[in-house]
């Protein structure tokens, strides 16, 4: 008898170690804070990758005077789409992609004032993205993404000057307009656990609600507690403010944070796949989850 026919699957699952590449990749271009080379460098790179994956790949640019130096500052918000003209459902995805222009944490006042490397607090979150949007290329269904990667999160110094792509974003939605967003933030961490947002509980709360029920459904219980954690201040702040229910991913029990010591040996592989997973299960569920359930 002849063998059985090869049946060639579709499915491309999340790979961790690929979005691991990417997470070193953006942390081999240096700081990435708004003016800097790195930054300049990151921008064209992501922009290459997200072309590979996703439709009408464009940049957002826009400007801020900072107030450190009196001087403007360019940033760009770098958007990919897939599937996002013809579906019934309609989710944004956000990460930041920029870095903390200072070591606000550490205690030597030398080190608080230079720009520090990000890869937790900016990479994590887009090198999930990156790799979720390869997985996600060829999928069909009723379900349009739009990767929004936001620049001006972390400027700062103050938080007057910090969610600026994600605020520049929410100034004119896209047409046709997203029916909710999840924000990746800090989520390389490789002690993860993510609670519940207090502020994407108030909301976005079936959305939540119903996240942390899948995670629990696909084995990711443990990552994804269904307890609150503390408030944090982020991009989705600007994005429920104009009307765009968003929560927020994060694992804010990372002692590096803002400090030299965010570097790719406190991240992890795992970590990154664990998110990749629940995002891939997430958008290809059916029916998928519409914020009118």
């Amino acid at each position: 008898m002849p063998p059985p026919p090869v049946v060639q699957s579709s499915e491309v699952p999340f790979n961790a170690q690929k979005s691991w590449d990417f997470l070193l990749k953006q942390v081999a271009f240096g700081p990435r804070n708004p003016g800097s080379t790195g930054h300049l460098k990151c921008r064209d790179y992501l922009q290459e990758e997200m072309k590979k994956q996703c439709d009408n790949v464009r940049l957002q640019p826009f400007e801020h005077t900072w107030s450190r130096t009196g001087q403007p500052l360019k940033m760009w918000n770098i958007i990919g789409e897939q599937n996002w003209k013809d579906a019934k459902i309609r989710v944004a995805l956000f990460a930041h992609w920029d870095t903390r222009p200072t070591a606000d944490m550490e205690r030597d006042p030398a080190k608080a004032e230079l720009p520090i490397l990000g890869a937790n607090d900016g990479a994590s979150g887009v090198a999930v993205l990156l790799e979720l949007m390869r997985v996600m290329k060829h999928v069909k269904s009723d379900v349009g993404i739009q990767y929004v990667l936001v620049d001006g999160e972390d400027l700062g110094p103050g938080l007057d000057e910090m969610f600026l792509g994600a605020a520049h974003y929410a100034k004119a939605f896209p047409t046709p307009r997203p029916n909710y967003g999840i924000l990746l933030d800090m989520v390389g961490d490789k002690h993860l656990q993510i609670p519940k947002d207090p502020l994407s509980v108030r909301s976005a709360p079936k959305l939540i609600k119903e996240l942390y029920l899948h995670a629990a459904k696909v084995g990711l219980g443990e990552v994804f507690p269904p307890f609150i954690g503390p408030e944090i201040m982020d991009d989705h702040v600007p994005l429920n403010a104009a009307g765009l229910p968003t929560i927020d991913l994060i694992d804010f029990s990372y002692e590096p944070w803002h400090t030299h010591r965010d570097t790719p040996d406190k991240c992890s592989p795992k970590s990154l796949g664990q998110v990749g997973k629940l995002m891939e299960t997430w958008l290809k569920k059916s029916p998928p989850f519409s914020i009118a359930d």
